[in-house]
């Protein structure tokens, strides 16, 4: 009976035993899969999340727009410096960089500024004959989206700006070294180039903003600045 009851008790506890330990394991065995799948799930939305808002600011929307923004004005500047190489004809020269600029004109107050940087000027006339100058900016996106990428915007003012600036040094270089036949076609560059830069600056800081009174403000806020380390390294 003993031996019997033994036997039938061992053989009852078995399967038991069995039972509560394949369960356990397999408790264990879901709750590491939430886990992980938890950790995973989170990790990969950030790491996602990272890379999007990385390459949005630096992805550049406009490829053809940022290619014949700089295009032209380099263009331009390229046939100024090498124009005595190419042809020895002034009247093809100055004609080349003439239409070059005009194209460079047209293209970047009326397509690469709107595309690139979301600003755009022009002049407008009114029923009573009067003219006027429009500067408007695109205004920001829901969210706290940006109108244009970073990189756009970089490739965008360092071409009006550096431009501009390089037809001025060629102007110097022209009358100092008398070179009057070609004052007029840099005299051209300047022109056109600074009305973009200037139209752009405009529609940058606001078309109620004074840009002579905003410099004036700048200069004496860095002079105020200056004075005031000035007075501490003398007091100290």
């Amino acid at each position: 009976m003993t031996t019997c009851d033994g036997r039938s008790s061992r053989e009852g506890l078995a399967p038991g035993g069995d039972v509560a330990g394949g369960g356990s394991e397999a408790a264990l065995t879901m709750l590491r899969q939430d886990s992980n799948d938890d950790t995973e799930d989170v990790s990969l939305f950030d790491a996602d999340e990272e890379v999007s808002t990385r390459s949005k600011r630096s992805k550049i929307r406009h490829p053809v727009a940022s290619f014949f923004h700089l295009f032209f004005r380099v263009s331009a500047i390229m046939v100024y410096l090498l124009c005595e190489l190419i042809s020895s004809s002034f009247i093809a020269c100055m004609v080349s960089i003439i239409l070059l600029l005009s194209c460079d004109f047209w293209t970047v107050k009326n397509v690469t500024g709107r595309l690139m940087v979301g600003l755009r000027w022009w002049n407008q006339v009114d029923d009573d004959g009067k003219s006027h100058w429009v500067f408007e900016a695109r205004k920001a996106l829901a969210q706290g989206k940006k109108v244009s990428s970073e990189a756009e915007s970089r490739i965008f003012w360092l071409g009006l700006i550096t431009c501009p600036v390089i037809w001025v040094i060629f102007a110097f270089s022209a009358l100092f070294s008398f070179k009057v036949k070609w004052l007029a076609v840099v005299t051209m560059g300047v022109v056109l180039q600074g009305a973009n830069l200037y139209g752009y600056i405009k529609c940058k800081v606001g078309r109620t903003t004074n840009l002579t009174s905003m410099a004036t403000s700048y200069l004496g806020r860095q002079f105020l600045r200056q004075t005031v380390v000035k007075d501490d390294q003398a007091a100290s």
